[in-house]
């Protein structure tokens, strides 16, 4: 009974208490050159007049976080305010809040993820935890460029990759539906949402099926898709700007500025270097297949993203880390 209790306790502070320490550090213990939210009183302005006006969720989240925070500094936290001013705004300590929050699901569903079917090298927990401190450091890494929608959008994409891998493991149905309304709803957070569908085909396409034209696969992804089609495109038809689809091309920038230039070596070099973590021939094969279906958003990011950014690359590594240590079974024809 005291070794589980411990272990609940340990599992306690390495999946949520050191994560939320490593975060706050990231965003009070220095300051980014990157970008000035720090000092922005309100949501800026561009949040609702850009491409990011579709990210309607984590927008109206931080228009009522940013209220709540004002009031609570105010009216219940006066012996506090001084050193809150110093350190930011209400705005800043509700993205804080926000961000913080949804980190620490996220820390939770990795958790939950490397311990789906793992391999054997898993089921040691002090190397488990090792992977998942490896994950917690590169999230934290990428804060540099904080947004109001990345944390919500990891949490909902990890979580769209558990229930991939539970429908895999169990061809529970429930699970399959669950995803398709997961996939609708966090398209409103970010299109982010679009590689769940990439890591959905990853695991099911079997190309010795489609040679014996057996299209399941396709059918079984066409809900998916369509999910994320209606709400991606019902979001243009209903929120109105300028620039529907893309605020500007930057592929320009991406090479020719040493900095963008760094982010992409960066996000190069830990792709190839999960790969090489990968245990098996099986689990190399489904990441290059998820590398593969995941063109279209790396062609996006390359045309109207910015490298330095490399919280972009984010999903892709720690889906890449969840791949190599997941026990595909050898009776799966991969490829």
């Amino acid at each position: 009974m005291l070794k589980i209790f411990d272990e609940k306790i340990n599992g306690f502070l390495f999946t949520i208490i050191l994560p939320l320490l490593l975060f706050s550090m990231s965003y009070y213990g220095f300051e980014s050159s990157y970008t000035r939210l720090k000092t922005a009183e309100r949501p800026p302005d561009y949040l609702f007049s850009s491409v990011y006006a579709y990210r309607v969720i984590p927008n109206y989240l931080s228009v009522y976080l940013t209220d709540v925070m004002a009031y609570i500094i105010d009216n219940y936290l006066s012996f506090f305010q001084k050193f809150l001013h110093k350190n930011g705004t209400a705005f800043y300590h509700g993205l804080f809040l926000m961000n913080s929050f949804f980190f620490v699901l996220s820390s939770i569903v990795f958790d939950k993820l490397l311990r789906i079917n793992p391999v054997e090298i898993l089921l040691n927990k002090n190397v488990r935890r090792l992977i998942h401190l490896v994950a917690i450091f590169f999230i934290v890494i990428t804060q540099y460029a904080p947004t109001n929608c990345d944390m919500m959008a990891l949490f909902c994409y990890l979580t769209g990759i558990f229930l991939t891998l539970k429908y895999l493991q169990t061809n529970t149905s429930s699970y399959f539906y669950i995803l398709v309304a997961l996939i609708f709803v966090s398209t409103f957070v970010r299109e982010t949402a679009c590689l769940n569908i990439a890591f959905f085909a990853a695991l099911f396409l079997n190309i010795d099926e489609l040679k014996r034209r057996n299209y399941k696969f396709i059918w079984k992804t066409i809900p998916l898709v369509i999910a994320f089609l209606v709400a991606y495109l019902g979001l243009r038809l209903m929120v109105v700007q300028k620039t529907t689809f893309v605020e500007g091309f930057y592929i320009n920038r991406n090479f020719e500025s040493p900095f963008n230039l760094a982010g992409l070596l960066f996000g190069s070099i830990v792709l190839y270097f999960v790969y090489l973590l990968c245990v098996s021939v099986e689990n190399r094969i489904i990441f290059k297949k998820y590398l593969f279906f995941s063109l279209p958003y790396l062609i996006m990011i390359t045309m109207v993203g910015l490298y330095w950014e490399v919280r972009l690359f984010l999903p892709l590594i720690l889906t890449g880390i969840v791949v190599a240590f997941y026990h595909f079974k050898n009776s799966l024809k991969l490829a």
